[in-house]
């Protein structure tokens, strides 16, 4: 997944900006837990920023809570652990008792019945997420709970631009040849998605290879006005400070926390929405801590400590705002009402080989 550690060391440094990260007195409802015996659970996030807010901010609550200690282990990126988690599931060996982990890999894990399915009635703060974030394998069985959620969306420098874009078409405005930033990878960026939402109606079109080329060839159409497609968020960030950019694609809570600490950067939600890239909890096969999993993930669920993750972590919630009590400023901050892109993960995880190619052969070439 893209959420690198370029991303998180850059917001672990944000993270103090006042008034936007200061921490909340809440009080969420603990679920029930027998107590009298020492009870832990091993769990995974991101390494960097987001593991250690996981560590400050969440876990110490929860084991006060449910009397559960928590192990965090800090994971590499999102491919790369579910190939650490599906070997070690070969030599019957979990490393991590829950895992968050990203959608695409999360598709690969099920042709190997790596995640453990879990049942819904054990989780009964499930009925906050929302319907998108409960993961299923095809027959139906829940095999992810929706951990946490992310925006990428249309961002500009607003002394180059200062009326911001309403549409992501803006992309392939001549009147911006060599101006754009755009994320070199079709999985980084969810260009094909952005384009099939823009101009095909939709991701339907993204279930064939015929339609994917049709798709690939209108996002092809950007490449004069793209200056630089980039693997480094950073770069793309500073470029994009400094005005070498003035326009691209960029994850939205960065881009707010930049806005606010005087720089020239605007984060847009264009009318078809933005894209809206999550993880989920995932449990390996060899995990024997689905009682204690069970309860960690119902206390995830509940919206209190959902507008805590987006307050602290600056993540946006996966539960319907209505249920929690951010306010205006932090819920945009994080996300958006209007309805957002999902990338299409199934096509990805079928066709990834075959897009990879033709991707690096028609767009980045």
């Amino acid at each position: 997944m893209s959420y690198s550690i370029n991303r998180r060391q850059f917001i672990r440094g944000a993270a103090a900006f006042a008034g936007f990260t200061a921490a909340v007195a809440c009080s969420p409802q603990a679920p029930s837990v027998q107590t009298g015996e020492k009870r832990s659970l091993k769990v995974g996030t991101f390494g960097g920023f987001f593991e250690e807010a996981f560590v400050k901010n969440i876990y110490p609550e929860f084991t006060k809570a449910t009397g559960i200690e928590i192990e965090s282990v800090p994971t590499p990126a999102a491919d790369a652990w579910y190939t650490q988690l599906e070997t070690a599931a070969r030599a019957n060996q979990a490393p991590t008792d829950l895992s968050m982990m990203a959608q695409i890999p999360m598709l690969r894990g099920q042709a190997s019945e790596l995640w453990t399915p879990f049942d819904l009635e054990r989780i009964p703060n499930a009925k906050y997420l929302k319907d998108n974030f409960i993961h299923r394998y095809p027959d139906g069985r829940v095999d992810g709970i929706g951990a946490a959620s992310w925006y990428i969306t249309f961002v500009t420098n607003k002394t180059k631009h200062p009326n911001a874009p309403t549409s992501w078409a803006s992309l392939w405005d001549e009147q911006y040849r060599n101006q754009l930033g755009m994320n070199a990878l079709p999985t980084g960026g969810f260009l094909l998605d952005i384009t099939a939402a823009t101009f095909f109606g939709g991701s339907k079109i993204l279930e064939t290879q015929d339609g994917i080329l049709q798709v690939m060839n209108k996002a092809a159409e950007i490449k004069p006005n793209v200056k630089l497609w980039y693997r480094d968020e950073a770069q793309f960030q500073q470029a994009l400070e400094t005005g070498e950019l003035a326009m691209g694609q960029y994850y939205h809570d960065v881009s707010v926390l930049k806005a606010k600490q005087g720089k020239p950067i605007q984060s847009t939600f264009t009318k078809e929405g933005g894209i809206n890239d999550s993880g989920c909890w995932v449990m390996s096969r060899p995990s024997k801590k689905l009682e204690e999993a069970y309860v960690f993930m119902d206390y995830m669920c509940q919206p209190e400590i959902q507008a805590k993750l987006s307050r602290n972590v600056g993540v946006a919630p996966v539960v319907d705002r209505k249920d929690t009590d951010l306010t205006d400023e932090e819920f945009n901050a994080v996300a958006s009402d209007i309805s957002p892109i999902i990338p299409a993960y199934r096509t990805y995880m079928e066709q990834g080989d075959w897009i990879a190619q033709k991707w690096t052969e028609m767009i980045t070439s």
